[in-house]
């Protein structure tokens, strides 16, 4: 696995705890893991060597012109992504990489807890957790309901978080926070979660988080 943990915009205090928390399940489980903030590894030679590149809370754009044609051609060619948490406010002025997470953020209530309910608890990203998971995090808003477009893993109720003000819950009864799809020839996994540090010590978390990688990487099914 790469994890890729570049920002050009806000950081996020748990990348370092992400990265650690993907390490440790690479020990655990045995895959490698390289970490890295530099777009100079996106090159049609380096990208091959991953089953699949993990984009851990960057924000902004981070890669130039020839190494976003490089990660394209990577998941054009059968590669993996997944996108963890702030990925999805990232490189918003590349069409493509928008289409391959799903969905854009546009803005969050504060850090508070809430509930997730798995929509399909028959994934690698979902088996073993429960129904209702109620967990603290930062619960984003996107542009659009990517549901339509991609295949729906687990939404958040906002009945169950303070749903006041513009920075609220702001999608209503059906907001997803983790999906994946099948995209451009390769795969594509997003979840919203893993805002704090210490989600990437919650054993659920974490369950789902390995899960997700190994669908990312191919190496679990992917819904039909």
């Amino acid at each position: 696995m790469l994890v890729f943990s570049r920002t050009t915009g806000f950081r996020h205090d748990s990348i370092p705890a992400g990265i650690a928390a993907v390490r440790a399940l690479g020990d655990r489980h045995g895959f490698g893991v390289d970490a890295t903030e530099c777009g100079a590894v996106f090159t049609d030679d380096t990208l091959p060597r991953y089953a699949a590149v993990v984009w851990l809370s960057t924000t902004g754009d981070v890669l130039d012109e020839p190494q976003r044609t490089a990660f394209q051609r990577y998941v054009e060619g059968g590669g993996g992504y997944l996108g963890v948490h702030a990925a999805a406010d990232t490189e918003h002025r590349w069409p493509w990489y928008g289409g391959l997470v799903g969905a854009r953020f546009h803005d969050h209530p504060a850090t508070q807890p809430g509930t997730v309910r798995i929509e399909d608890g028959g994934t690698a990203a979902t088996e073993g957790l429960p129904r209702e998971w109620p967990r603290t995090d930062e619960w984003y808003n996107f542009r659009a309901n990517p549901r339509g477009s991609v295949h729906v893993l687990a939404t958040v109720d906002e009945a169950t978080y303070d749903p006041v003000g513009y920075r609220g819950g702001a999608m209503g009864a059906d907001h997803p926070v983790a999906w994946c799809h099948r995209y451009a020839g390769g795969r594509s996994v997003y979840t919203a979660l893993g805002h704090t540090a210490e989600s990437y010590r919650e054993p659920a978390f974490l369950r789902h988080l390995y899960g997700a990688l190994r669908m990312a990487a191919g190496t679990a099914p992917f819904p039909a």
